[in-house]
C-alpha cells in the first residue's frame, strides 16, 4: 500500500484515508487483517506512534476491529438504519 504523506493534512491521518479508501473500493474486505502498525511505520517511512494513531482513527471510524493479541481486522458493515419515513 502507497501512502501520499506529500499533504498539508496530519501523516496519520493520510495513512488512515488511504486504508478507509481501500475498504471503501473493497480491496480491504470485511474479516481481512488490517496491515500491522510495524508494517505501516516501514511502508510509509514514518514512527509507530503516527501508524497507531491512523490505526486508532480507523477504530473510531467504525472501519476496523482490533482483536488484543492477535491483530486489526475490517469491521464487518453495520446494517443501516431505516429512513425515518420507513424507506
Amino acid at each position: 500500500m502507497e501512502f501520499d504523506l506529500d499533504q498539508p493534512r496530519a501523516a496519520y491521518e493520510v495513512i488512515a484515508d488511504t486504508i478507509a479508501a481501500e475498504i471503501a473500493a473493497g480491496r480491504l474486505k470485511p474479516g481481512q487483517r488490517v496491515p500491522s502498525a510495524r508494517e505501516i511505520a516501514t511502508d510509509a517511512g514514518v514512527g509507530m506512534r503516527t501508524a497507531e494513531a491512523a490505526l486508532r482513527l480507523l477504530r473510531e471510524r467504525g472501519l476496523t476491529v482490533a482483536v488484543v493479541g492477535k491483530a486489526t481486522y475490517v469491521a464487518q458493515p453495520s446494517p443501516r438504519e431505516p429512513d425515518a419515513d420507513g424507506g
